[in-house]
């Protein structure tokens, strides 16, 4: 049988008086004039832990940028200028890493002709960085050719995508971050020479 609520309330009420009496300082606080004494508390404690309160600076990511050529051929307009500048100011070309420029062109052309072009694209945008500072040394240069697009080069009807094929004639540019900054390398004229 299920209790009703009738019953149910008396106990209820019962289970609550009882309750609040075995807690005096309830009563205080209902006395008009008297102030209950605060709480004690303790000092304030730092949930993280010491070792991780200083901040742990996070490796870099290699970055990856893009340089368009939409009007086709060699030549760096503002744009790609502008691009360039943002990758010798970034932190991951600061770092002297390793530089890959791969370029791409468009399908028009033939597959020699699109290797040669995108070579020459890829070597405009080292020469540009080389001539802002970049040592050769860093660059590797890939030749892709039309052979990743990354819009469609035609449209369905087999007509040619212009707008697909000026963002295919690019220059993916990543800059890597060794996995040891520069600093810490050993000198090697430091060691220590081998016992005799």
């Amino acid at each position: 049988m299920i209790p009703s609520y009738r019953a149910a309330a008396p106990l209820t009420l019962m289970t609550l008086l009882a309750l609040t009496a075995c807690n005096p300082k309830a009563d205080e606080a209902d006395e008009p004039g008297v102030d209950p004494a605060p709480a004690a508390t303790a000092s304030p404690v730092s949930i993280i832990r010491p070792e991780l309160e200083e901040a742990k600076e996070l490796p870099l990511a290699p970055l990856e940028l893009r340089v368009a050529f939409p009007e086709g051929g060699y030549e760096l307009d503002q744009q790609a200028k502008d691009v360039l500048k943002s990758a010798l100011e970034s932190p991951q070309y600061l770092a002297e890493g390793l530089i890959t420029l791969r370029g791409h062109t468009d399908s028009a052309g033939s597959d020699d002709a699109n290797l040669r072009a995108s070579t020459a694209r890829a070597e405009a945008v080292r020469d540009h960085l080389v001539e802002f500072g970049a040592s050769e040394e860093r660059f590797t240069i890939i030749a892709i050719g039309e052979q990743n697009p990354i819009e469609p080069n035609a449209n369905l009807d087999g007509t040619p995508n212009e707008a697909g094929r000026r963002a295919n004639r690019r220059v993916d540019l990543v800059l890597t971050v060794p996995s040891r900054p520069k600093a810490e390398e050993p000198d090697a004229s430091q060691e220590s020479p081998p016992p005799e």
